[in-house]
């Protein structure tokens, strides 16, 4: 494992670490562009170009942008920047896991993580500073709540960490970004929805919507507006065959239980020929991995599309739970197989740098004073 403390350039004329007092063209996707651009008398097709200037060639100053006109280049350089995360720290775990600390103001910073694996690499990107909801095996929640991301800040990942790729040369390149790192990607709909058509855009990563992976706890009235909107894929953070113990674990299930959010899910793949849905189910052990809820989550899924993802439990500090055992994982795996369903377990990577599920913390200043509230708690319940 090494960790390296960034020194911050900006490149190709960025700024980083700045207010932002500029419109930062990082954030539009060709809709918005396109509006831009009318706005200033301009025609449509200048999205593209701008698109493919920052976005596929990573160029940021507008004096670069040679197929514009000087007048127009003159004229974005007085009103909009391209101004990108800035990053202040660098690890890489020891089986090739890398994480990113990224600055976003004086207070708050995120978590990026790129997974190589032979034949693709993954990009786990944030969506929120911290995290709205507080599912109990998740050390983000722990952290507390402060905003969203812009999309800016969203697809700023993607930049610095595609950039940062072409630099070292190596050939490696990303290949598919999932909404798994901090917050819930619903819960910021507004800036997500354009983040994840930038992923998309021909003209600028051009990933497939099978390659981008928007993960969920199930916040169904914006997983319904997302089935009128998007066909990236889904995964949705399940964790329990049953309400009862999903309101523990997860309690937003109090306001959406599985039925509805089960029905949401039907609703969002029902216009998708040939696409599943993915559960994603972390090992809580003696708490959610016995035999009898194999079965409960078989019988639950029967009839839709669907991957089952199972994830050891990833420790942190505080944590009330254990992994399940090796064991345990094979024979909850082989029930669900046994009952049709396909079963993978989710291969733990980066934990040595806090890098695997569930382990993402950044920075946040909690305006929830979730921690604080914790502490008060447990002082009261103390003897």
């Amino acid at each position: 494992m090494k960790s390296v403390p960034v020194k911050v350039v900006a490149e190709n004329g960025a700024k980083t670490g700045q207010a932002p007092e500029k419109l930062n063209l990082l954030g539009l996707d060709r809709k918005g562009l396109e509006g831009l651009f009318a706005e200033m008398g301009e025609k449509p097709f200048r999205a593209s170009q701008i698109l493919k200037w920052v976005h596929a060639r990573g160029v940021t100053n507008f004096d670069d942008m040679t197929d514009l006109s000087k007048s127009l280049r003159a004229k974005l350089a007085e009103m909009a920047e391209v101004r990108v995360p800035e990053p202040v720290m660098d690890q890489e775990s020891t089986d090739g896991t890398r994480k990113w600390l990224l600055q976003l103001d004086g207070s708050n910073a995120i978590e990026a993580v790129l997974i190589p694996e032979k034949s693709r690499e993954t990009l786990c990107i944030s969506s929120q500073v911290g995290c709205a909801l507080e599912c109990t095996f998740c050390s983000t929640g722990y952290q507390g709540f402060n905003r969203n991301l812009s999309t800016a800040e969203i697809i700023g990942q993607l930049w610095y960490v595609w950039r940062m790729l072409e630099k070292e040369g190596t050939g490696r390149q990303v290949t598919n970004v999932v909404f798994m790192g901090m917050g819930e990607p619903l819960l910021n709909f507004k800036n997500v929805v354009p983040a994840s058509e930038l992923m998309k855009d021909d003209h600028a990563y051009g990933l497939s919507k099978r390659r981008v992976t928007l993960s969920t706890s199930g916040v169904i009235p914006y997983l319904d507006k997302l089935t009128e909107v998007s066909d990236i894929s889904l995964a949705v953070s399940l964790h329990a065959p049953n309400d009862a113990l999903r309101d523990e674990l997860v309690p937003i299930n109090k306001k959406h239980p599985i039925a509805d959010l089960l029905a949401a899910c039907r609703r969002y793949i029902a216009d998708k020929p040939h696409r599943s849905i993915t559960w994603e189910y972390v090992m809580l052990d003696g708490v959610n991995d016995s035999d009898d809820h194999a079965r409960q989550l078989a019988r639950l899924l029967k009839g839709i599309p669907s991957k089952v993802n199972l994830i050891p439990f990833n420790p942190f500090p505080e944590a009330p739970y254990e992994r399940s055992s090796d064991e345990r994982i094979r024979a909850f795996s082989n029930i669900l197989s046994n009952a049709g369903l396909v079963s993978t377990t989710r291969k733990t990577r980066g934990d040595d740098i806090d890098g695997a599920c569930g382990q993402l913390v950044g920075k946040v200043a909690d305006r929830t004073r979730r921690r604080q509230k914790r502490a008060e708690r447990e002082q009261a319940t103390q003897p």
